[in-house]
């Protein structure tokens, strides 16, 4: 299987160089012959790639550890649920999954592009081809080929890393790897678009889904990623500003953007030169992350070990970033804009700023995630940029976005009146103000807090008003009930209303990471029937009682567990158990450092967190922390709410017309003349 799964990445491999250089000459010499070759090119190409993914699973289920990969990841005594996802728990396993998703992607963008944009396809296949041919080069030249067998055969492998067998990452990599690399796909519509000269909104139109998808992809691959570093990691938070979390947040960040601006290039035939800016920066920022995930030159606990498979991904950001910033400057003669801003006070100037704001966010996250590499390099000394950089900056700009969410809607295209404003704006206004009014009653005096929370109020006051006048439209029109009406408002405009929804998730995020101002935490070392208590910022002391230390075997690991009882205002509220874990081998040898299990009480308010952090000189005394996170489970609730927005958005369809009510009136005839 692993001779097969070889010579399918060198068919794959050759056939993709072909598939690229017929699909651009193809496209440029309109040779219909070339076009149809490189599109049969990708499809062959994916073909081959499953071969070897599915050569590689073989290995990995059989346990053949005298393949490198298969030793490196996984152990006679691994569980199966893991030995799946060992696929692309390693670097070169990743690159392999990478590649064969991406000509999946692409293979089915060509077979489901409608007839009117085929004059984008050859380019498309082209664009596709060469960069899963990259993939693929990288495993073949770049000393990441995973069916590289070993001089022997050990008699286990070292297994999985503890940290990733959790269920969070059997999900969280592929979700974000589906968001990096669908990414591609209207990176190439939008380079077709530039080397056809086809630069009208059909490009725009062709890759609608496709963006939704990335960025549903991203959305989802993030939110699944804070969630295992919550209750994997063991340090009390879900977002540190680490480099590989940054780096999957600039291309979200940018793709919102796209997904905010292109509304105004399709109702107003503006923006065209930033759109097409901001497809292509989103890909390379793709590719960019992959970069730092690969290539070992900053420091992060999600990152691969460093290798030389950094700069191959270097040398084709840099080739991939000038050629095709190339050939944008040579179109923008072509992209002239169809109408001017008319107005500072028009949604087209507050979806301008929001994409401000979102690239300046985007900037100041890859400034502090590059200052460490550019230090070291005109300094030589690496200066690490830590999380009050980041919150520092982009704290202030999230809070100006949060307002931008809640103000766009309001305002009416190409210029708006100031009746209509006051109109428009006075229950929003009301009842964000309200909202501030009962916070600063109640005692809250952070600044941040204050405002997170009175602007989620004014947002999700705008996303109220908008349903409710949409629904009595519809009653007014139809005679629907309002439920009904409500219902067939969304069905039948899924972008707008759908959006509403991603802006009431956003919301609950805001609101959500503002609990974590308030978030306390003490440590402690106790004996079997000594405690500690805790007080939260709602006023209640919490006390956790160490009941005991066990020990026990499990399937491929040592168990120490200590049990902790937790009460609330003195009435006991449960018992959590908090875990350190020694993972062994299939012959009872230890490998990798021993991990952490948290012991996790979730509330709507807040989250009770437990960290077994040592055990004293092999006795049943403990070092502990305890962590109270108020707010927590709306972040993972934000989350989803979301998901279900992109997923409405993207929902095809839309169903039937709804039919007017039957209403007495004058019969009108139109006779032709004779």
């Amino acid at each position: 299987m692993t001779v097969l799964g070889s010579v399918a990445l060198w068919v794959a491999f050759l056939v993709g160089v072909w598939g690229a250089l017929a699909g651009i000459v193809g496209g440029l010499k309109d040779r219909p012959d070339l076009q149809r070759s490189a599109q049969h090119a990708v499809y062959a190409m994916c073909v081959a790639l499953i071969v070897a993914v599915v050569s590689l699973e073989v290995a990995l289920f059989r346990h053949d550890f005298n393949v490198e990969y298969v030793a490196a990841y996984t152990s006679r005594n691994l569980p199966i649920f893991y030995t799946w996802s060992a696929l692309y728990a390693g670097q070169k396993g990743s690159l392999l999954f990478w590649a064969t998703v991406l000509s999946l992607f692409g293979s089915l963008a060509l077979l489901l592009t409608p007839r009117h944009h085929r004059v984008f396809l050859p380019y498309v296949a082209g664009v596709v081809a060469l960069v899963a041919s990259f993939f693929v080069s990288v495993m073949l030249f770049g000393q990441a080929n995973p069916f590289q067998r070993l001089p022997y055969t050990p008699v286990d492998g070292n297994g999985l890393n503890p940290q990733l067998q959790n269920p969070g990452m059997v999900f969280h990599p592929p979700m974000l790897y589906l968001g990096y690399i669908s990414i591609t796909i209207p990176f190439a519509f939008a380079m077709a678009a530039l080397l056809s000269k086809k630069l009208d909104a059909d490009w725009l139109v062709a890759i609608r889904k496709w963006t939704l998808l990335s960025w549903l992809f991203l959305s989802i691959g993030i939110c699944l990623g804070m969630w295992w570093a919550y209750v994997e990691l063991g340090w009390g938070g879900y977002w540190a500003w680490d480099p590989v979390e940054n780096a999957s947040l600039l291309p979200w960040l940018t793709m919102t953007a796209f997904l905010h601006s292109v509304m105004i290039q399709e109702k107003r035939g503006m923006l065209k030169k930033w759109n097409l800016a901001l497809i292509i920066g989103s890909w390379l920022l793709s590719i960019f992350g992959t970069f730092i995930t690969r290539s070992g030159v900053i420091s992060s606990v999600h990152s691969f070990t460093q290798s030389n498979v950094g700069y191959f991904f270097l040398a084709f950001l840099i080739v991939a970033g000038t050629t095709s910033f190339a050939v944008y400057a040579t179109r923008l003669p072509l992209l002239e804009a169809d109408a001017r801003l008319e107005s500072m006070v028009s949604r087209e100037a507050s979806f301008l700023f929001n994409n401000l704001l979102l690239i300046g966010i985007a900037f100041s996250v890859l400034w502090g995630t590059l200052f460490p590499i550019l230090s070291e390099l005109f300094q030589g000394t690496k200066v690490t940029v830590g999380p009050p950089f980041f919150n520092q900056v982009n704290i202030p700009l999230g809070l100006a976005l949060l307002a931008l969410t809640g103000i766009g809607p309001l305002i009416a295209w190409r210029r708006s009146s100031l009746p209509n404003l006051r109109r428009q704006f006075a229950v929003p206004a009301t009842a964000g103000v309200f909202t501030l009014l009962v916070l600063l009653v109640a005692g809250m005096r952070d600044f941040y807090v204050l405002m997170a929370i009175g602007l989620g109020g004014f947002v999700t006051a705008t996303v109220v008003q908008e349903f409710a006048r949409g629904a009595r439209a519809r009653h007014r029109q139809y005679g629907e009930a309002y439920a009904v009406a409500l219902g067939r408002l969304l069905a039948r405009n899924r972008r707008r209303y759908g959006g509403y929804i991603v802006h009431t998730g956003i919301v609950i995020l805001f609101v959500a990471f503002s609990g974590m101002a308030f978030k306390t935490e003490t440590e402690a070392t106790l004996r079997p029937g000594e405690s500690v208590s805790l007080t939260s910022p709602y006023g209640d002391t919490y006390r956790f009682t160490h009941l005991g230390i066990s020990q026990y075997d499990a399937l491929n690991r040592q168990v120490t567990a200590a049990t902790v009882e937790v009460a609330r205002n003195g009435k006991n509220i449960g018992i959590l158990t908090t875990e350190k874990r020694q993972h062994v081998d299939g012959l009872g040898r230890p490998t990798f450092q021993p991990s952490t299990e948290v012991g996790i009480m979730s509330t709507l308010r807040l989250d009770v967190y437990t960290v077994l952090a040592g055990v004293v000189n092999g006795t049943e005394q403990a070092v502990f922390r305890f962590t109270l996170n108020p707010l927590v489970w709306w972040v993972w609730y934000g989350g989803m709410v979301v998901a279900l927005g992109g997923l409405i958005v993207m929902w095809p369809g839309g169903g039937a017309p709804a039919v007017k009510r039957t209403q007495a009136g004058y019969a009108v005839r139109l006779v032709a003349e004779q």
